[in-house]
């Protein structure tokens, strides 16, 4: 059995401070209510070239680029769920394509000529692994995340990720969640996904608390992390964090547009 599945959003990031953070959620309990999941460990496999091509291309910020990622929620065993993707942005739409199969088969994709040619999708992924050679796993990051859904419309969500975790060795989902820091204690990356507009009230409150949205990249951030280490730089401390963002977006409050499709196929 498979089927695909296509949505459309708007998506925007925030890094909050323990201070900020805390004001917010104060406002947010009261507007928003926690999903049915509570909080929930995100782990990913980060996949790039052997000179790491696609993250240095992404820092750019060039009109077009892409990514590739293996997701799984909750640390896994052979046959969980795994989300292998392929993200790409042009002109600030966001494409997200994405394959559902078990992990012990997703982390042979693009090894020793795995192939799959049942969807589109699939045939994409195969095509990258190809054109970059040495496409593999990079980085691991993971992140404990709560969601909220806006009491007035499901379709309004709210993220907030905290103890960001990498590293750049034992590149494997099933050896557990450990590694070094990403953010200084206490901050927290929050993400607004909205179908079209932010509601009134909590775009003056964003703007009371001078929370303003930023080009945060999780893995971009590893990688400059990565380098920074390299000189004895001490890159988590809060005084280095603008050297490890990009600028953030004070005077450009335009959504993202996210457009995600999906393929799963059946996990016995």
């Amino acid at each position: 059995m498979a089927f695909g599945v296509t949505f459309k959003r708007f998506e925007k990031k925030f890094l909050l401070s323990p201070d900020q953070f805390s004001k917010l959620k104060i406002e947010i309990d009261k507007h928003f209510e926690p999903d049915k999941y509570g909080q929930t460990k995100i782990c990913n496999l980060y996949y790039d070239t052997d000179d790491y091509v696609l993250i240095k291309r992404s820092i750019d910020k060039p009109v077009f680029k892409e990514k590739v990622r293996l997701r799984t929620y909750g640390i896994p065993s052979n046959e969980s769920v795994s989300f292998l993707e392929v993200k790409r942005k042009f002109n600030k739409i966001v494409y997200k394509r994405r394959i559902h199969l078990p992990y012990v088969e997703a982390i042979e994709f693009g090894k020793n000529n795995y192939k799959d040619e049942k969807t589109q999708i699939s045939k994409e992924l195969n095509y990258l692994f190809e054109f970059y050679n040495t496409l593999a796993p990079r980085f691991y990051i993971s992140y404990d995340r709560c969601a909220y859904f806006y009491k007035e419309t499901s379709d309004i969500r709210i993220t907030f990720d905290t103890n960001l975790t990498w590293r750049n060795y034992d590149l494997d989902l099933r050896h557990g969640s450990y590694g070094e820091q990403l953010l200084p204690d206490g901050y927290t990356i929050m993400e607004i996904k909205v179908p079209n507009t932010v509601p009134l009230w909590l775009a003056k409150l964003l703007s009371e608390l001078k929370i303003y949205s930023t080009s945060f990249s999780k893995v971009g951030t590893a990688y400059k992390t990565m380098l920074a280490k390299k000189t004895g730089a001490n890159p988590i401390s809060t005084g280095n964090l603008k050297l490890l963002m990009g600028n953030n977006d004070k005077d450009d409050e335009t959504f993202e547009v996210i457009v995600t499709n999906t393929y799963t196929k059946e996990i016995n």
